[in-house]
């Protein structure tokens, strides 16, 4: 059993993959470092997604968030960096991933990035 943080992301086939719907995972522990102090920086991830042929392993989600918390790196780029290896990794039709990070300096910031595959609309 790995013990230690991993940058892979494990996938498993989709059950049900004729039909649109929606997975939503809340991630409360991520941290990462301010690139420029080397300070931690706290946030909880709002992961959802409509998966196509694959799903993510929440195992190995918890290892690759984990796989952060030495790394300097921006907001914006480390939220835009998850939802390419996600999309990378399962191909969805459609992300969205919400970082709501901590108060630092009394700004709390917020990082929306999103992912739709091409020709992919929701649901009326």
């Amino acid at each position: 059993m790995p013990s230690r943080p991993s940058q892979r992301l494990q996938t498993f086939r989709n059950p049900s993959p004729a039909r649109d719907y929606r997975i939503h995972m809340t991630l409360p522990e991520f941290t990462c470092l301010c690139p420029l102090t080397g300070q931690p920086d706290f946030a909880v991830l709002e992961l959802e997604y409509v998966p196509d042929r694959l799903c993510v392993e929440l195992k190995s989600l918890k290892l690759y968030v984990w796989s952060y918390r030495d790394q300097g790196a921006f907001h914006e780029a480390v939220t835009n960096r998850i939802l390419q290896d996600l999309v990378r990794a399962v191909r969805p039709r459609y992300l969205r991933l919400t970082a709501r990070f901590n108060v630092r300096g009394g700004i709390a910031t917020s990082v929306v990035v999103e992912h739709r595959k091409r020709g992919w609309k929701p649901a009326a």
